[in-house]
Order: structure tokens, then C-alpha cells, then sequence
């Protein structure tokens, strides 16, 4: 069973730091792109930030951009998301997201993106 479980997430201070870490199993994802994707009640999912299967190529929201840096280690099947200066307005479900699709660059829709995890609460108080 294919499964993405992120960790990580809970409550910390205007410009505190946070890291998310997405485990992957069931499968390789080493060929394929995988992102981050959050959504607060009442809104649509939207893209974060996405990485490359090799993790040479990335592409971040302009509203998080300086901010989170995205990783991977295919050796580990895991990426990454590294939230500095974390806003008020970063408060979200954050949402691990890998391709089925072997491809050069990576995507920003989310409907290019064909498994999820469940979702980690960020909380950021200000």
C-alpha cells in the first residue's frame, strides 16, 4: 500500500521555524516530483512548493518564496519543507504530494499530483 505520512506540524511563534517531513512507502518515489500543498477551512488546496525528482529543480509560491525551502532523499524515500520566518497567515493543513508521472520539471496544479498524505496542522500565533 502506497502511503505518504507527514510529520512536524504544531504551533509555534511569528517567526519561528518549522520542519515538515514527508515519509514515503509502498513505493519508489525517487523518479518521480513531489510538493507541498496547504489548505485552510473554507478555501481550495493551494500549491507551496514543489521539487524535481532529482531535487535539482524547485518552484515555490511567490507568498513563501526566501521563506521554505524544499528537499528530498530519494536513498530515504522522504522530502522536506523548511518553514523560516513563519507568518500568521502560513497557518494550514500541510499536505505531502508525490507524481505518478515520470517527468523533467515538476507541477504546481494539484491535480498533477496523484497521492496525498493526510495533512499536518501548522499553527503559527502572532
Amino acid at each position: 500500500q502506497v502511503q505518504l505520512v507527514e510529520s512536524g506540524g504544531g504551533l509555534v511563534q511569528a517567526g519561528g521555524s518549522l520542519r515538515l517531513s514527508c515519509a514515503a512507502s509502498g513505493r519508489s518515489f525517487s523518479t518521480f516530483p513531489m510538493g507541498w500543498f496547504r489548505q485552510t477551512p473554507g478555501k481550495e488546496r493551494e500549491f507551496v512548493a514543489a521539487i524535481n525528482w532529482s531535487g535539482g529543480l524547485t518552484t515555490y509560491a511567490d507568498s513563501v518564496k526566501g521563506r521554505f525551502t524544499i528537499s528530498r532523499d530519494n536513498a530515504k524515500n522522504m522530502n522536506y519543507l523548511q518553514m523560516n520566518s513563519l507568518k500568521a497567515e502560513d497557518t494550514a493543513v500541510y499536505y505531502c504530494a508525490a507524481s505518478n508521472e515520470v517527468r523533467v520539471g515538476m507541477s504546481r496544479l494539484v491535480n498533477d499530483y496523484y497521492y496525498w498524505g493526510q495533512g499536518t496542522q501548522v499553527t503559527v500565533s502572532s
